[in-house]
């Protein structure tokens, strides 16, 4: 990642001459958090009333879940939107996923994936867990959709908001030195576990 970009305070940056294309790249937080709490409900719903999954076993397979995307949220942020920009289209593509985020972290429209693109991959998981866990994907899938709706409430609450008084500061201040101090560490924005795990806690 370019490290010699520096964070703005204010304003917003346009990434596409085309309109329709800005647009979509923008996205309201409510949308996704509504978009990934209803698809949840329903798939709880018809795993537990169609398909009979017990009770314990859909807890066990939602918590999974939940810390299947913490990591998976870890992986992407580390490899995936810090990738070294080794060529024009590289550096395209890290500048559009993450890097305009780094320049306006501020700016609440980029915060959260667009939702057509976010569908997809609610598609993709679904398909691919269904063939490796079968049924109980009805629990596991809901719990990776809200642990991704806890990174995004996170991750808006940390750019939009001051710091709380209370023990939930640790997430604001763990972020905070990723955007403003070290990008190489603390990559976990919705929990500091992985970096603990992998060795990116900031020193």
């Amino acid at each position: 990642m370019n490290h010699t970009v520096k964070p703005k305070m204010k304003g917003s940056k346009q990434l596409f001459s085309n309109p329709l294309l800005e647009r979509l790249s923008r996205t309201h937080i409510s949308i996704p958090l509504t978009l990934y709490s209803v698809i949840s409900i329903g798939l709880l719903y018809y795993g537990a009333t169609e398909i009979g999954l017990q009770a314990g076993m859909m807890v066990l397979m939602f918590v999974l879940g939940f810390l299947f995307l913490t990591l998976l949220e870890y992986v992407a942020h580390r490899y995936v939107f810090h990738m070294e920009p080794t060529n024009k289209v590289k550096a395209k593509i890290q500048y559009t996923v993450h890097g305009v985020h780094h320049e306006y972290p501020k700016d609440k429209d980029r915060l959260a994936m667009p939702p057509i693109l976010a569908l997809l991959y609610v598609a993709i998981f679904f398909i691919v867990f269904r063939f490796a866990l079968g049924d109980y994907v009805y629990a596991f899938v809901p719990g990776l959709l809200m642990g991704y709706a806890t990174y995004l409430f996170v991750h808006f609450a940390v750019h939009a908001y001051q710091p709380p008084k209370n023990f939930l500061k640790i997430l604001w201040v763990h972020h905070a030195i990723h955007h403003y101090k070290d990008p190489e560490r603390a990559y976990g924005v919705s929990s500091p576990l992985w970096d603990y795990v992998f060795g990116t806690m900031p020193k």
